[in-house]
């Protein structure tokens, strides 16, 4: 099939705008709990005439201080309480929000401030304020530098203390669905970060759609998450927004060291994530069991959850694997979703495939993992897998009032409300992935018949081995990140006789397998040591199943050290920057081949 559209199930109305669900929920709702924050170690209750009460004197704070209609305001800061409260205050404002992640560093603040033209910028530490001051002398539009842990949420609220209610109420009505909300930037896997344009219109539609289309997750008075991604992303946005909307109770942390702690405190009905967490608990899980010597116990526990859940894809599971299935629901299962905070029933999981492996073992335990898929272009979500409908290794059907594409080069082009009208101030990036109203994702896919979406891989991705053979990389490269002793990999052979790959290892992993061996030796020792080679070959090996012969790897070397964010050869999303690494590591590329 080369194209499948799902029926609208939502108008975008004419007038109105994100901020009218908070002055909804606060006259209908006020005294309904609609965020809880960490103070001092316990959880407090915000409501929702409470948030309606902080969100209007920032915004009364940012007019006092000069930000006009239509101007950009940038946010710095990890995931916290006050990053909803500033986000609906600048739209209160009239102004347009610009995430920055906090671990940017300076130059990309730079880049991300000069680009945006941002007038104002609250920063969360000191810190992030001095990365700010820095680059300051080259951002002429930049007028305010605010800092979240200085007081600067009370000194906007002091600013703002002369203006009406009845002139914030005119900045606030007058957006409309067509009115831009917020430049949301790419992660710059390829370049310099470009800003996607997105209007109130494309959450409304986006939201409109998802909130209906999950009830589970979005339904119920017990409904509630806590958001621990980065705000910045396009993927937590669109759910903080939608929590609003919804009337669901949201919990921030940022302490991701933290966050089974917290999961276990705050006890949530859905959590969103990124698969890399999904394998870390995982990983943790298993590495606990093994060390208190229940390795076998929870190897046979995580086996029997995969195999009920292809069973429930198929004709069901027999007498034995049930009877399995409930007493390691007692043993392992039970615990593990205690330790998820005991009410998970459902998490959604975004911004890079997530595998087979892991989607059975978390629905075989009582989790249920939608997978779905979309870009900073397109609001998020294009398609989603859902409770009733869903192929375990897709990335679901296109919401309604979606059309998704199968190009003749193999790419998923798509077009629906949600998708973006084009990169801030880019005229020629815009035209080259908005082509007569198709979004051109640069991945490659295929769709079923019954309009089930599945990522073959990313066009920029492919390569060409010397002999002609098109490789997709990301689909190997994710199969051995799936091994719990991987961290990362990269897949190479572009030009070259053959694929090989670099891997580097995961130092949280590393210490249990070595007392599990009887080893202590340094990573260094590591890179030749026969049983890790023969571990990481393992992981090879099974991407290598996945593929055919000459699009195997064939060879790989690991590496002494990992790769992070902050040395920068991965976005703050986690995903790898391939330009960055096959430069650094160039040297240890053409080792492969000699």
């Amino acid at each position: 099939m080369r194209e499948y559209a799902a029926s609208s199930t939502f108008v975008l109305p004419a007038a109105g705008n994100l901020t009218d669900d908070v002055v909804l929920n606060a006259a209908r709702y006020g005294d309904v709990v609609a965020f809880s924050r960490r103070v001092g170690g316990e959880w407090c209750d915000v409501t929702w005439a409470e948030f309606l009460v902080d969100v209007t004197a920032a915004a009364k704070g940012l007019v006092g201080v000069g930000v006009g209609r239509g101007e950009r305001v940038a946010l710095i800061s990890s995931t916290r309480y006050e990053w909803t409260v500033l986000d609906y205050a600048v739209w209160f404002a009239g102004a347009v929000s610009v995430p920055i992640y906090e671990t940017s560093a300076t130059e990309q603040i730079s880049w991300l401030l000069a680009d945006s033209g941002a007038v104002l910028v609250v920063a969360e530490t000191a810190e992030h304020a001095a990365r700010v001051e820095e680059v300051r002398p080259g951002l002429p539009e930049l007028r305010r530098v605010v800092c979240l842990d200085g007081g600067g949420l009370a000194a906007l609220a002091r600013a703002g203390s002369g203006l009406s209610d009845a002139g914030l109420e005119d900045r606030r009505a007058a957006a409309t669905p067509g009115s831009l909300a917020t430049l949301v930037y790419t992660s710059g896997t390829t370049g310099q970060p470009r800003g996607c344009a997105l209007t109130h219109g494309n959450f409304m539609f986006e939201l409109g759609v998802a909130t209906t289309l999950l009830p589970g997750l979005f339904d119920g008075e017990e409904a509630s998450t806590l958001l621990f991604l980065p705000m910045a992303h396009v993927f937590a946005r669109i759910i903080s927004v939608g929590c609003v909307r919804a009337r669901v109770r949201v919990g921030h942390t940022a302490e991701i060291k933290n966050l089974l702690e917290d999961l276990e405190g705050f006890r949530p009905s859905f959590v969103l994530a990124v698969p890399r967490v999904f394998e870390k608990v995982f990983d943790t899980a298993s590495r606990r069991a093994a060390s208190n010597g229940r390795a076998r116990l929870f190897e046979a526990a995580a086996v029997t959850a995969g195999a009920y859940s292809r069973a429930c894809d198929g004709g069901g599971p027999g007498v034995l694997l049930r009877a399995r299935h409930a007493a390691f629901d007692r043993l392992v299962y039970a615990k593990l979703r205690a330790a998820l905070g005991g009410r998970i029933r459902f998490a959604v999981s975004g911004g890079a495939p997530l595998g087979d492996r892991l989607t059975h073992f978390y629905r075989g335990v009582g989790i249920a993992v939608l997978e779905g898929y979309g870009l900073s272009e397109t609001t998020a979500a294009l398609t989603v897998n859902l409770p009733d409908a869903q192929r375990v290794g897709s990335v679901g059907r296109p919401l309604p009032g979606t059309t998704v594409r199968v190009a003749d080069d193999g790419e998923l082009v798509f077009r629906g409300d949600q998708v973006f009208g084009g990169y801030w101030h880019n005229e020629p990036a815009t035209a080259e992935c908005l082509v007569d109203g198709w979004l051109r994702t640069g991945d490659l896919g295929e769709v079923d018949d019954d309009g089930f979406v599945w990522i073959t891989g990313r066009k920029r991705d492919i390569l060409v081995t010397a002999g002609g053979k098109n490789v997709a990389a990301s689909v190997l490269e994710d199969r051995v990140r799936a091994h719990p002793l991987v961290s990362q990999c990269i897949v190479v052979g572009d030009g070259r006789p053959f694929v090989a790959a670099l891997v580097t290892l995961d130092r949280d992993a590393l210490p249990a397998w070595l007392q599990s061996r009887r080893k202590a030796v340094e990573i260094a020792d590591l890179v030749h040591d026969p049983d890790m080679l023969a571990e990481v070959q393992s992981a090879v090996d099974e991407a290598n199943a996945s593929v055919s012969r000459a699009e195997a790897i064939r060879t790989f070397a690991i590496l002494t050290t990992d790769w992070s964010e902050v040395t920068g050869e991965l976005t703050p999303t986690l995903k790898l920057r391939r330009d960055v690494v096959l430069a650094k590591f160039a040297d240890e590329v053409d080792a492969l081949y000699l």
